[in-house]
């Protein structure tokens, strides 16, 4: 088990007060997880912003009769073949499919994958989850 480590924190109680309806709507067990998580998101997006290497899933919903559009995902796929771990292709029912993209790579890659895969016309929703690959956290 990694090292842990107490320290007291300053807050309004105000702030505090809503900040425990937010943990317990959210199910966490204590303060600690809850700030652990935050602290953890803020590390995240700093390593998105500076640049280093990170993972994500982007997540597609299409009707998969819309015409050529499953060429055309798969074109833009194919262009960044070097940043895409795997994909999967779910049937949600007769018409319509959920695709998942798990992509590694440097920040601008992996957004200009999800902005490309966005923009596809007929695609029905589109979103990326921005995640680290763990190197440095």
């Amino acid at each position: 088990m990694s090292d842990i480590v107490r320290f007291g924190v300053s807050i309004e109680k105000k702030v505090l007060k809503e900040f425990d309806r937010y943990i317990k709507q959210k199910s966490y067990p204590t303060r600690s997880k809850a700030i652990g998580d935050l602290i953890r998101d803020c590390l995240v997006k700093k390593e998105w912003i500076e640049g280093r290497e990170v993972a994500g899933a982007i997540t597609m919903v299409y009707d998969h009769h819309k015409r050529k559009l499953l060429n055309r995902l798969t074109d833009v796929q194919h262009k960044f073949h070097n940043i895409i771990v795997s994909s999967q292709h779910i049937y949600l029912d007769r018409d319509n499919c959920l695709e998942i993209v798990v992509v590694r790579g440097r920040p601008k890659e992996v957004l200009r994958l999800s902005d490309s895969l966005k923009a596809t016309k007929g695609l029905k929703h589109s979103s990326l989850v921005c995640e680290t690959t763990g190197e440095k956290i």
